[in-house]
């Protein structure tokens, strides 16, 4: 019996020695919990939280505070009528305060069901202010009233909002969910240069100076597209990198001066083997991250097609509203516009033969903008009862107009649209026309995925102002093999091994099949106007690199900021990257770009010229 006691005894102080353990730590311990977790489950049980005040409210002799961390919101209790003195406490607390609490979980009486912990709160016993703050400059909640330009000069605080937050967690899921599939399908990330030499194509360089090679320059990369194939001659037939890129452009919602890539290559491989890939790649994001099981392929568009029919090579396909070839069947009715045009397109709005006149001429004031530059719009309403209504019923009777609904599939109770002129500018004009509708009939619903493949693209582009052939994607891209003939007698008219991912009207990425014969890549730079020298100069390495068995290989690209910002219905790629830059290409947060020391300036040996 004594043996049983003296064991019992021991149990007994093994538990108080746990519990007084435990309340030791809890005490000791910024947060037991994140502010996101507890629930009815933890109802009796003492915790300690830590985090930013969101909001206080006094009501009678109760003090609530709402407590922030980036997994959520937990509601706080003081009782004026338990503990005055922390009840006092509580109430000097402002917004954007770090504190510490200790209390036991409870059950709400008035439940929040809006939060995952609306179904409990905290009766606060201890309170530790950690750090105290200023008031902020804007509300740190979904709907702030901060302009962009402020929440970019704080955009410390702008992290805290839960709407920026989704997306930066968004972003995160998205690169391991990336590399996850990647890696399972045998791909190795490996690391390329960001001190590179400068190249002549694309978009402007980044240019770094180089303080032990006077008078030289570094460039940074506007892609590892030079490397990764680097990569495929090495052997390393599947590579991939999410891969910080630079490019000196202007700047606009999906564009910003550095950029995060998800860069892809592989080795004997042809242009299906890579859309397979990566489809599935596509595929296995949108399940993962939105819960879409998309059955099948995706569609796959000429770039010829894309552009008949939509305008332009990233066609939104979430809508109809085609762009139709109207010229045969409108001209030769004596009306000049037409008449005279090399062109004349027309989309179908349904619907919408309600339009006022005062609508209407709205969208001969949109047609007409400087960045669209259409010099007016030409409409038809199908009305109810089968009869037309146009603003050119003077040259073209009901039975003409008839011809144009046929054409266009248009019902009783449509909107037909047309525009003429050049025809790149008219279908350009078009596609503006037609994004504008979908958006003013609410087509455009952020929650629908509709990816496809654009392919076919042409090789070469004519470039007026230099009057020489540039390349459409880049100088390594290859032409499809059945117009390698072409290439004297017609490089016009030589398609590539190219193919864009768009998904809502948005390019996603694009690759190649390039070139891995020293011969072709010699032909292609001759083709864009580079002398021997020249490219030689440029890109004498990898020319080298071709004579010691290159593979063949293809890769792709991805926009991984346009990527999270769709999947995230952001309108901008800024509200997905931690630290953007604004539209003039500047962090207004640490106010770069700066002037440098003259110090800095005479060792690099340069000099500022004021312009």
């Amino acid at each position: 019996m004594l043996g049983f006691l003296y064991i019992y005894n021991k149990i007994i102080d093994c538990v108080s020695n746990i519990k007084k353990g435990e309340d030791f730590k809890k005490k000791n311990m910024y947060r037991t919990h994140t502010c996101g977790e507890l629930s009815l489950q933890n109802i009796d049980q003492t915790v300690t939280l830590s985090g930013w005040v969101q909001k206080v409210r006094k009501l009678g002799g109760m003090t609530f505070v709402d407590l922030r961390d980036r997994y959520g919101l937990t509601q706080l209790v003081f009782d004026l009528n338990k503990n005055a003195s922390l009840a006092d406490e509580a109430q000097k607390l402002g917004r954007e305060f770090v504190i510490q609490v200790i209390g036991n979980v409870s059950e709400r009486s008035n439940k929040n069901k809006k939060i995952p912990t609306g179904d409990i709160e905290i009766i606060v016993d201890e309170l530790r202010v950690l750090n105290k703050s200023e008031v902020p400059p804007f509300t740190i909640e979904d709907e702030t009233d901060g302009g962009d330009d402020i929440r970019m000069r704080f955009r410390y605080l702008d992290l805290r909002r839960p709407e920026v937050r989704k997306g930066m967690l968004l972003r995160h899921k998205m690169s391991k969910h990336v590399r996850d599939y990647l890696d399972g399908n045998g791909f190795i990330e490996a690391e390329t240069p960001v001190l590179i030499k400068s190249t002549p194509e694309g978009a402007r360089d980044f240019v770094v100076p180089s303080r032990m090679n006077a008078g030289t320059f570094y460039a940074l990369p506007q892609s590892p597209q030079v490397f990764k194939q680097l990569l495929m001659i090495g052997g390393f037939d599947r590579y991939y990198q999410i891969v910080k890129c630079f490019r000196d452009e202007d700047l606009r919602a999906d564009r910003q001066p550095e950029f995060t890539q998800i860069d892809c290559e592989m080795s004997f491989v042809e242009q299906e083997d890579v859309i397979q890939m990566f489809e599935g790649l596509a595929k296995h994001l949108l399940k993962t991250l939105k819960e879409i099981d998309y059955d099948g392929d995706f569609p796959r568009l000429t770039y010829d097609e894309a552009m008949n029919s939509y305008g332009n090579d990233k066609p939104d396909t979430r809508f109809g509203m085609k762009i139709n070839d109207l010229s045969e069947t409108v001209k030769g009715l004596n009306f000049k516009v037409f008449d005279d045009a090399e062109y004349v397109g027309a989309i179908c709005a349904e619907s919408c033969a309600s339009y006022s006149r005062k609508q209407l001429d709205k969208l001969i004031d949109f047609v007409k903008k400087p960045q669209i530059g259409a010099k007016g719009l030409v409409y038809s309403k199908c009305n109810a009862d089968g009869s037309f209504k146009s603003s050119v019923d003077k040259f073209y009777s009901q039975e003409e107009q008839q011809k144009w609904a046929n054409a266009l599939q248009a019902k009783p109770g449509d909107l037909m649209l047309l525009m003429s002129g050049d025809k790149k500018q008219t279908l350009a004009a078009l596609s503006e026309l037609r994004l504008e509708m979908g958006q003013r009939l609410g087509l455009m619903d952020k929650n629908t995925f509709a990816p496809l493949w654009v392919v076919d693209f042409p090789l070469l582009e004519w470039d007026d102002e230099n009057k020489r052939f540039q390349a459409m994607h880049h100088p390594f891209t290859a032409p499809k093999p059945e117009h390698l003939h072409l290439l004297d007698s017609d490089p016009a008219s030589v398609k590539a091994n190219a193919y864009d991912l768009i998904i809502n009207g948005n390019e996603i990425g694009g690759g190649s099949v390039r070139i891995h014969n020293t011969e072709l890549q010699k032909k292609m730079f001759t083709l864009l106007g580079f002398s021997d020298e020249e490219a030689q100069s440029q890109f004498g390495f990898l020319m080298e690199a071709f004579l010691y068995g290159a593979p063949p290989h293809a890769g792709v690209a991805f926009g991984f900021d346009r990527w999270v910002a769709l999947f995230n219905g952001s309108k901008s790629i800024r509200e997905v990257i931690a630290f953007p830059k604004n539209n003039s290409g500047r962090d207004m947060m640490i106010d770069a770009p700066a002037n440098i020391a003259t110090e800095q300036l005479n060792e690099l040996g340069l000099s500022v010229i004021s312009k």
